[in-house]
């Protein structure tokens, strides 16, 4: 008999695929479209909605996955920022630029996240995001780089606000969002800069 894969294991091999393409499918949906619905994605993804829901529940608990996996991709970030020899300051600039990447390539999904969870959920699932940003920010404080004459937390915040901003603005055509990187860093550098 010729070896074969057991089928348990053929169908999580499945479930696999079809969960990777459903969230590629999803990112690219909502980029497109904040208001795609869950047959829109099932269809771009190449796969009914019985398996659609079978993977995922409803359209917000899709949403919610995909938020997830670009946040997977800013903590991956902040690994190479934070495992990358310098200053504290330079890193939170480092971070907010390559960021801004990531985020521009998915504002459509931030769209769809305000509109269908609001404000507070998106800035809970940024939380363990923001939990390290502190990190950052409380490094440079302790290395004379980043300001302390001013709430760590408001910093931080601020850091936060800036970026999505950026999206905003852009999202109103007011901001090119190639220039976009560069002036997040140039007003994240005047935010953080310890006076004198």
């Amino acid at each position: 008999m010729g070896a074969t894969s057991p089928p348990a294991v053929r169908r999580r091999a499945d479930a696999e695929r079809n969960i990777a393409a459903i969230l590629a499918a999803a990112l690219g949906a909502f980029g497109r479209d904040p208001d795609a619905t869950m047959t829109d994605i099932a269809r771009a993804a190449g796969v009914g909605r019985v398996t659609l829901y079978g993977h995922f529940g409803s359209r917000d608990v899709l949403l919610e996955a995909t938020i997830g996996q670009v946040l997977g991709e800013m903590h991956a970030l902040l690994d190479d920022v934070e495992g990358t020899a310098g200053s504290a300051d330079e890193a939170l600039v480092r971070l907010a630029r390559e960021g801004w990447q990531v985020l521009d390539r998915t504002r459509g999904l931030r769209r769809a996240a305000l509109k269908a969870l609001g404000e507070a959920s998106l800035r809970r699932h940024h939380a363990r995001v923001l939990t390290r940003v502190d990190e950052l920010v409380a490094r440079g404080r302790n290395e004379g780089a980043v300001r302390t004459d001013l709430p760590a937390a408001w910093l931080t915040a601020t850091y936060y606000g800036v970026i999505h901003t950026a999206a905003d603005e852009v999202d109103a055509g007011r901001l090119d969002p190639a220039a976009a990187g560069d002036t997040i860093a140039a007003t994240l550098r005047s935010v953080l800069a310890a006076p004198g």
